[in-house]
């Protein structure tokens, strides 16, 4: 209990997840940037009416389906890149990974069917980065703590701010009175993370050393609960990945690496992926290889240097798939949720590479920069 509750364990892992979603999102984002209107406008595809007509049968959450104007979809849109471009570099955290969600649910809920499968993964961590302390290393937030306490004007007027947008929001969703739409838990959900942020705040600010300790722990077992969970759904995508896998026929015989290299869909270097496909050999140990490596990791987190080499294996087979198959952000989604089970020492000698680079680089470090830090207790992420 006193390892679960006196730290936010993991604080380099999160910061990379953190890193790496936002930083997915918000490249997909600006590489569809041409293509917006068509992918999640209201002139697309998939109308207004259908999509009216899911979310009352999945009462999936949404802002676009507030209204039709064009004008509302472009803030919507612009929130989502400055928030995702905000929470890359750590600045707000809290506030930002409560904005940045919805951005992600707002859009992917707008058009179900644009997406690769990076596109679940990122809906899924989205949600679970509210819950974590995701801004303790290589953050904006990190660099402000480390300069100690002072008079903090933005945090009050962001607050500010964001309950101005959930009232207005409430109320634009609501039949009558301030709940209403059917889904007076998730509004409820919001005011209850927005009144949370100005207790954290008043506590930090006026409360005392009991109550700032307290707030403290329930804090770091929230971000620890939230850290398992993510692991957990890790360790689920490649255990169901690897186990339906195994059922198929062309993954038994060794050729099912093959036809996908064969579809023009799929192929941004069709001599490469002929190439690689002609070659039995490498096909046949490709497939295999995939198989087991994904059957195999979620039975060795206990075992590091198994876990370790396992680990590369799956973001080289990442890396593969964006150039093999053109899918650049289902692989950078993919790799960024491997990149919770990273070891802390390869993460602390990155970030020491990266503050020798550049000082700009090493202000973001903040505490994790410091060489006196004692050592954290060895847990399944570090």
């Amino acid at each position: 209990m006193r390892v679960a509750s006196a730290a936010a364990l993991g604080p380099y892992q999160s910061a990379v997840v953190r890193i790496g979603f936002s930083a997915t999102w918000l490249f997909f984002l600006l590489r569809e940037l041409p293509n917006r209107h068509e992918l999640y406008g209201p002139d697309g595809p998939w109308s207004m009416a259908l999509g009216n007509r899911l979310v009352s049968g999945n009462h999936a959450f949404t802002v676009l389906l507030w209204s039709s104007s064009t004008a509302w979809f472009e803030i919507v849109y612009a929130l989502a890149i400055v928030s995702s471009a905000l929470l890359m570099l750590g600045w707000r955290t809290r506030a930002m990974s409560v904005v940045f969600m919805i951005g992600v649910l707002s859009l992917q809920n707008r058009s179900v069917f644009v997406g690769d499968g990076g596109d679940n993964v990122i809906h899924l961590m989205a949600i679970y980065l509210v819950f974590t302390r995701c801004g303790q290393v290589w953050s904006l937030d990190a660099r402000r703590a480390a300069r100690g306490p002072g008079r903090d004007r933005v945090g009050p007027a962001l607050w500010a701010v964001c309950g101005l947008a959930l009232l207005a929001g409430a109320w634009r969703t609501s039949g009558s009175g301030v709940f209403g739409g059917g889904e007076w838990w998730l509004w409820g959900v919001f005011w209850g993370m927005w009144a949370l942020q100005g207790l954290w705040w008043a506590a930090r600010r006026f409360g005392d050393a009991d109550s700032r300790a307290l707030l403290d722990v329930l804090a770091n077992l929230m971000h620890n609960a939230a850290m398992v969970v993510i692991m957990a759904e890790v360790c689920l995508v490649y255990a169901t990945a690897g186990w339906y896998k195994i059922q198929g026929s062309r993954w038994q015989d060794g050729t099912a690496l093959y036809y996908p290299l064969k579809l023009d869909y799929f192929a941004p270097w069709p001599e490469l992926s002929s190439l690689l496909g002609t070659c039995g050999v490498i096909v046949m140990l490709l497939t295999y290889g995939t198989v087991m490596v994904q059957v195999a990791f979620p039975f060795t987190l206990f075992n590091r240097r198994v876990k370790n080499v396992l680990l590369v294996a799956m973001m080289l087979e990442h890396a593969g798939i964006a150039v093999l198959l053109g899918l650049p952000f289902f692989s950078l989604a993919m790799i960024a949720a491997d990149a919770v089970f990273l070891p802390t020492p390869f993460l602390r000698a990155v970030g020491a590479l990266a503050g020798r680079l550049g000082p700009g680089v090493r202000r973001l470090g903040g505490r994790g920069q410091r060489t006196e830090e004692p050592e954290r207790p060895r847990t399944l992420v570090g």
